[in-house]
């Protein structure tokens, strides 16, 4: 498992909203792995899927586990129409005042069942998770 957390200068609806709307994640995700997801999938609720598509070409279909709006959201990635292997993404939101927010963004792997994937699970490591964190601050802050 790994974890790292920032503070950004927007508010906690904001910094939520481009978490939670999986057309804006490609606009911050620090692995450059997301190329794409169709507009009009904005998670609203535990058991919703949403699609992403990679830059390699590959598809992931991500079943939400987890949401409380502008607070968390969690999801765990699969192949198309096949059960998550286990591993989860997940992001917690904290209002730290009018405009400004802390996320802690965390890769969990503990329960990934697919032997293949576990060297890039246990790759991700917090500077990574950091990246993504980084951008979704200079987007969130405009910058």
């Amino acid at each position: 498992m790994a974890s790292a957390r920032v503070e950004i200068a927007a508010r906690c609806a904001r910094v939520f909203e481009l978490i939670a709307d999986p057309a804006a994640q490609p606009l911050w995700d620090g692995n450059d792995n997301l190329a794409r997801a169709e507009p009009g999938q904005r998670v609203r609720r535990v058991g919703e899927v949403f699609t992403t598509h990679l830059t390699d070409g590959q598809v992931r279909e991500n079943h939400v586990v987890d949401f409380v709006e502008g607070a968390r959201l969690a999801w765990r990635p699969a192949e198309p129409g096949r059960e998550p292997p286990g591993h989860q993404w997940s992001f917690d939101l904290e209002a730290l005042g009018p405009e400004r927010t802390a996320v802690t963004h965390t890769y969990d792997w503990r329960e990934l069942t697919d032997e293949g994937r576990l060297p890039r699970a246990r790759a991700t490591t917090p500077e990574r998770l950091l990246a993504s964190l980084e951008r979704l601050r200079s987007v969130a802050e405009g910058r």
